[in-house]
């Protein structure tokens, strides 16, 4: 802060040398002033030590405003405007009344933007409650048919129903800490519940469904947990080749943590591209061949799972598929905090 006060004031200094120096002059080549060396060495530490202390006396008076300001900038908090200090001047004043006015249409803008977001959501959700009565309805339909082709309509209807259940989703993530409710759920049966929404989308390529591994029980939600393993679920059935497997294996580490590996037997990640599978809106390669990624689907997953205390790895290879591998850690900051709710539930 000093050395960028001194260089702010370097027109102070250079007046107060000028003026110093024309004293000095004078006193030299004017015969009509008599001053001796002493004297004269005493006028110019005088003139100094005087600028010095009223340069010190203003370095303090004029900084302390603004490094409060910097210390705000440091750590800056939503209400930072209420830790502003007092200006000290009229300058700082007027830099104070331009904070707080920025404070106040920032909020104000904020605030638009939160309503117009809220309202698209409204919008949005009620859009999906009303598309969702016809699904329903064409899906009785085709339960009650008997005819072969109506199989592969099933298997359509079926990706519209992921689309717009995904987009309900969506909608709901940002109150995602008020829409969760803890269970001791078993991850097999976790699995398998989305193995048998999307049975007819496996049945339309034949892929076969394993199951290794003994079941174990963990302490999440139902809803958010499904919606993890059906997006990468459904990625895994996208790329799968027609007549490979899924495999769901689930295991107990040594630090007693649970893991739910969906392996498949697809083309596999590119390495260069497995550090950004879980960015939004990236594709990859595999996305771009099949022209039919939106570079959601990991995204949500990583997002949801990092909202509930789930890890996700992955690791690929080119010529042996995909593995998935979804982490229960005990580490949950909301099962700490309802541990008490959730002990006494039996699997």
């Amino acid at each position: 802060m000093l050395v960028r006060y001194v260089s702010s004031k370097k027109s102070w200094i250079l007046l107060f040398i000028s003026l110093l120096g024309v004293t000095d002059l004078l006193i030299i080549f004017d015969q009509g002033v008599s001053v001796t060396p002493t004297s004269f060495i005493y006028l110019n530490a005088l003139y100094i030590i005087v600028f010095v202390v009223f340069f010190i006396w203003r370095y303090r008076k004029e900084t302390r405003y603004l490094e409060a300001v910097a210390k705000l900038q440091k750590d800056m908090q939503t209400n930072w405007f209420e830790s502003l200090p007092q200006p000290d001047n009229e300058l700082d004043q007027i830099t104070d009344n331009v904070l707080r006015e920025a404070s106040s249409h920032f909020k104000q803008t904020l605030s638009q933007v939160k309503e117009a977001q809220l309202i698209e959501n409204d919008f949005t959700a009620s859009w999906i409650h009303e598309i969702k009565t016809p699904l329903t309805a064409m899906k009785l339909i085709m339960d009650a048919q008997a005819n072969p082709d109506i199989s592969k309509i099933e298997t359509e209807w079926l990706r519209i129903h992921l689309l717009v259940e995904r987009q309900l989703y969506m909608t709901r993530l940002p109150a995602l800490e008020s829409d969760y409710v803890l269970e001791r759920l078993s991850v097999q049966r976790l699995a398998i519940e989305e193995i048998q929404e999307l049975a007819p989308w496996c049945m339309e390529k034949n892929l076969a469904v394993n199951m290794e591994g003994n079941d174990a029980a963990v302490v999440t939600d139902r809803k958010w947990c499904r919606f993890i393993i059906r997006q990468i679920l459904t990625n895994a059935i996208k790329y799968s080749p027609s007549d490979t497997s899924l495999t769901f294996r689930t295991a107990v580490t040594e630090q007693e943590n649970v893991y739910l590996d969906i392996i498949d037997e697809g083309p596999g990640i590119q390495p260069h591209d497995l550090p950004r599978i879980f960015d939004k809106g990236f594709t990859g390669g595999n996305g771009r061949i099949h022209n039919a990624a939106t570079g959601l689907g990991l995204y949500l997953a990583q997002t949801v799972a990092a909202k509930i205390g789930i890890t996700l790895q992955v690791h690929s290879s080119q010529s042996q598929g995909t593995t998935m591998r979804l982490t229960f850690t005990d580490s949950n900051a909301f099962e700490t905090v309802r541990r008490g709710q959730v002990d006494h539930i039996p699997l």
